[in-house]
């Protein structure tokens, strides 16, 4: 059974730091992209920043660009989401999220962290 489990949320103040983690268990993990989604209430669930499980390559949604990092452990099977100069507009439940090579489709998830940032 696959299992994406996030954590390392919580309730920060504006420009504060936080890194979520997601540790997984049941796939193959060096054969999947990762991925970070974030959904804040009455929106829909958009996308934060993805790497790739080839080269490392990293992909990021603009409001992530210069303040977020992803990066894996393909040692421990963690996927990370380093988060900087936090936002009030960044508050979200966050999802971690598998795709395995070749696929389209993010084919599993987590249950999600909350991230609440404070102005």
């Amino acid at each position: 059974q696959v299992r994406l489990t996030e954590s390392g949320g919580g309730l920060v103040q504006a420009g504060d730091s936080l890194r979520l983690s997601c540790t997984t268990s049941g796939l193959v993990f060096p054969f999947y992209h990762m991925g970070w989604f974030r959904q804040a209430p009455g929106n829909e669930r958009e996308f934060v920043a993805q790497i790739s499980s080839t080269d490392g390559t990293q992909y990021y949604a603009d409001s992530a660009k210069g303040r977020f990092t992803i990066s894996r452990d393909d040692t421990k099977w963690v996927v990370y989401l380093q988060m900087n100069s936090l936002k009030p507009d960044d508050t979200a439940v966050y999802y971690c999220t598998a795709q395995v090579r070749g696929s389209s489709n993010y084919t599993h998830w987590g249950q999600g962290t909350q991230v609440t940032v404070s102005s």
